[in-house]
């Protein structure tokens, strides 16, 4: 399907609504006493800019697994469903993450080469879980060879149809023929392995979702000490030590980036809805 660029007046559309969304998984968050962490773009727009990154149409937070866990299942109960739903792969059939996402409903933000995906598809904040990794960098590398296997696995049905490499694109297509039971069951046997076999190691990461550098973690300490950042005039939880994360993720993060790389994701679909 042939996708557009959204215009600033919508992308800033988009923002005040994933701005709800962070205001809901706050509320969610201090009401049970999860911690959670507004994280890369989101912390990083926090520092620089006092709230989005102007070209920016996502949100990210983080939990280390148990807090996801807690999290995910208070969404059950404390979510406000007359505007939000949560999605992860143990609770959408489809659903091809490692990581869940919060959906504002009424609303649609179709990436282009997603349209396949017969869910709702919702304009979204991600909600990531970090899990236990190897503390050695030789154990993490390798490590990541499962993660990998396991997201090429669920990335499949999308990677079929926009992989632009036919041979990469051929591969796509045989791994599509897995059946999702089995991906999601690799998927938790992964998990379960990370939380036994490295539970006290200071290292963590997003299984499946690739990691900046070769370091292919993060480290545990990052995200069990916050502070309170300005964003859009509201108050979120984030990396106390920000300096070392974002040198860490992004390098030299106050430098801007060129114009032609301040781009937002194409949809071939979008719906909004006005925020009070």
């Amino acid at each position: 399907m042939e996708a557009y660029q959204l215009s600033k007046e919508e992308l800033r559309r988009v923002q005040q609504i994933q701005l709800e969304m962070l205001c809901e998984v706050d509320r969610i968050c201090r009401k049970r006493r999860i911690r959670y962490n507004i994280i890369a773009g989101t912390l990083l727009g926090a520092v620089r800019h006092g709230g989005f990154i102007p070209w920016d149409d996502d949100a990210d937070v983080a939990l280390l697994r148990p807090e996801y866990e807690r999290f995910r299942k208070a969404c059950e109960t404390d979510l406000d469903k007359t505007r939000f739903l949560f999605q992860d792969s143990s609770t959408t059939r489809g659903y091809r993450w490692g990581y869940g996402k919060l959906r504002r409903k009424g609303t649609l933000f179709l990436r282009q080469g997603q349209e396949t995906m017969r869910y709702h598809q919702g304009i979204f904040i991600d909600i990531f879980p970090l899990d236990s990794i190897p503390a050695g960098r030789l154990s993490r590398t390798l490590y990541n060879v499962p993660c990998f296997f396991v997201r090429k696995l669920m990335w499949s049905s999308v990677g079929a149809g926009t992989e632009p490499v036919p041979w990469k694109r051929g591969l796509y297509r045989l791994a599509g023929r897995c059946p999702e039971e089995s991906i999601k069951r690799l998927y938790g046997i992964l998990v379960r392995h990370s939380r036994r076999a490295y539970k006290k190691s200071p290292w963590v990461r997003i299984l499946t979702y690739p990691t900046p550098t070769k370091d292919y973690g993060y480290r545990r300490a990052w995200y069990q000490r916050s502070r309170l950042y300005r964003f859009e005039g509201k108050a979120f939880p984030g990396i106390y030590d920000y300096e070392t994360y974002l040198c860490f993720k992004f390098g030299d993060y106050r430098t801007l980036p060129k114009e032609k790389d301040r781009k937002t994701h194409p949809v071939t679909a979008l719906k909004l809805v006005d925020v009070k």
